[in-house]
């Protein structure tokens, strides 16, 4: 019988409700507000294996594939189509992003890079008018911010390479799921309430997701016939019927009616890039995260060596002391990201300077104890010479000793808000995460330069941060969220709560959580820091400000006895499974 951690929430949270976010994730989007007050909470348990997405219906697809005997690169696939039909605002297949397998029968980790890329057409300036200034809603809002999807082609090789089942066997759940329709949770109607004007804008949109020319509403059915149908192609003609067959020209229909740049040529090159992870250490235990177009991985790796040259179990968690260190280290490599973080196929990116404990000891000489250094004052670092939003994450585990960590996404809630017509797939807006100007803010607040600027075919920067943690040499953690720039300080401080708080991970996930990225100057926190642990951080020259959620990871544990699973509670709609 399946386990749902779901069950324990009214124990486990104080008051949920929904409230339009007020940071940097989007301008509409809600999210979960709720009490993180010390809640005695514990993870599902599992033996055999374990699912752990932002949506239940997505967990139970890949439960149901691990029962079956296929393996957790056969779940993960699984979930991630079924994702791309019941969460439409963040699942996709016309978006892209990061999956990082442990494999067990050869001991080794492969992260597979599906990220979109530029049409070969886009060009750094594409977004601003004669003057230089940058048109308002251009890199977001239009059939230009639509960057060459990549999923699909991800989530196929993986199949193909690391899986054991057939495509159409792990993609008929997803199929069933947007043939059928399911009922609009109250989650998700708030979703598409507060996204009206964004989806609203486009009869495409408008004809899947409203009814009678309103949002779909709490316990009303959505039914994605269309997508169905797209979906069905692939499984049977695989990842060709995407960037090759019916539904690319579709695609680029919609596109050359519309202005956009994607051609039928730059969905047929699309290629998934697989690459080496980044590594580092951290109390005994191995970390392994997405090397770049990703920051995330390098900036955990870079953050946990600044911090493993402090007391962290000893200065407790969520301590003034502990907030003001995480706050000025997440400072140094946020300016470090702005500056030397980009596509490694168009640009050199430092990685082994960055990740260097050398460079991490020059860093955190920088470090005041008592008081903030100002963002102001924080350029970014010299890494060469130590050389020698909206997303979701979900996890998986099986009991052959492989576990995934995916993290995909459409940028904002439903990306563009554009869905590419007959095809049922909502487009993404992934080219926002682009510098579109050097100095000009994304849509997450994050700055960045000529590394991240728009080229044909590159690739965005993004801050996914799909991870797993060994021990041994064997899988121990299996962790990730969405968040936009959020994700790494989301991720990093799941792994501190684990290995220096001795949290589990249902206590490592509820925890309040904290978050800086140099630009702006915030130390943003959630509900339930301590009024007396802020007032100190204010006297050491924190500007802080009040954060409605800050990430929403999907975590497995591996133990001796099997699993633990526990998914966040920020987002209700989510589950952990096992059998």
């Amino acid at each position: 019988m399946p386990i749902f951690n779901k069950l324990c929430l009214p124990l486990l949270i104080g008051t949920l409700l929904c409230a339009a976010l007020t940071d940097a994730q989007s301008q509409t989007a809600p999210v979960i507000r709720y009490d993180t007050t010390n809640p005695i909470v514990s993870p599902v348990s599992a033996a055999h294996g374990m699912v752990v997405s932002e949506q239940s219906l997505a967990s139970k697809t890949g439960l149901d594939i691990l029962k079956r005997g296929g393996n957790a690169i056969d779940a993960a696939v699984a979930v991630g189509f079924a994702l791309a039909v019941v969460l439409p605002n963040a699942g996709n297949i016309g978006g892209g992003g990061f999956m990082l397998i442990h494999d067990a029968r050869t001991g080794s980790d492969i992260a597979l890079d599906f990220r979109e890329t530029a049409a070969a057409t886009a060009e750094q300036h594409m977004y601003l008018d004669s003057k230089g200034k940058v048109i308002l809603g251009s890199s977001l809002f239009t059939h230009l911010a639509v960057g060459v999807p990549g999923t699909v082609a991800g989530l196929t090789l993986a199949l193909k390479k690391y899986g054991s089942l057939p495509l159409a066997e792990v993609i008929a759940p997803a199929i069933e799921l947007a043939e059928q329709g399911f009922e609009v949770s109250a989650h998700l109607a708030t979703v598409l309430d507060a996204e009206r004007d964004h989806l609203g804008a486009w009869n495409s949109s408008k004809a899947i997701f409203f009814r009678q020319g309103k949002p779909l509403k709490a316990g009303e059915k959505l039914v994605q016939k269309d997508l169905a149908q797209s979906l069905r192609l692939i499984a049977k003609e695989g990842a060709s019927a995407f960037y090759e067959g019916e539904i690319a020209q579709k695609i680029v229909a919609e596109m050359s009616q519309h202005r956009g740049l994607i051609t039928m040529a730059d969905l047929k090159t699309y290629q998934v890039a697989e690459r080496e992870p980044v590594r580092g250490r951290y109390r005994g235990y191995e970390v392994v995260s997405m090397p770049p177009p990703s920051s995330g991985g390098v900036h955990i790796i870079q953050m946990l060596n600044m911090l493993e040259a402090y007391p962290i179990r000893e200065q407790g968690s969520n301590s003034a002391q502990n907030l003001h260190l995480l706050s000025e280290v997440m400072k140094l490599a946020y300016a470090d990201r702005s500056e030397y973080l980009g596509d490694p196929d168009f640009y050199r990116i430092p990685v082994k300077g960055l990740t260097s404990r050398t460079y991490a000891a020059e860093l955190i000489k920088k470090i005041d104890p008592e008081h903030a250094t100002p963002s102001s004052a924080i350029k970014p670092g010299q890494p060469a010479p130590y050389e020698s939003d909206q997303t979701t994450h979900y996890s998986v585990a099986d009991q052959y000793g492989n576990v995934v960590a995916t993290t995909y996404t459409l940028n904002l809630n439903f990306g563009s808000g554009i869905v590419a017509s007959g095809t049922g797939i909502v487009l993404n807006n992934e080219m926002d995460d682009f510098s579109i100007k050097a100095g000009t803010p994304n849509a997450f607040g994050l700055i960045g330069g000529d590394a991240n600027a728009v080229q044909g075919r590159k690739r965005p920067l993004s801050s996914m941060s799909p991870t797993i943690v060994l021990k041994a040499g064997k899988p121990f953690l299996v962790t990730g969220s969405p968040g936009g720039s959020r994700i790494i300080t989301t991720t990093l401080q799941t792994i501190l709560n684990v290995i220096d708080h001795d949290m589990n991970i249902a206590e490592a996930t509820v925890a309040p959580r904290v978050h800086q990225q140099w630009s702006p100057d915030q130390l943003r926190f959630e509900k339930g820091i301590s009024i007396d642990t802020l007032r100190l951080l204010e006297q050491k020259g924190q500007q802080l400000r009040q954060a409605a959620a800050i990430g929403k990871t999907q975590t497995i544990q591996v133990n001796t006895n099997g699993f633990d699973g526990y998914s966040d509670p920020r987002n209700p709609d989510g589950s952990a499974l096992g059998f």
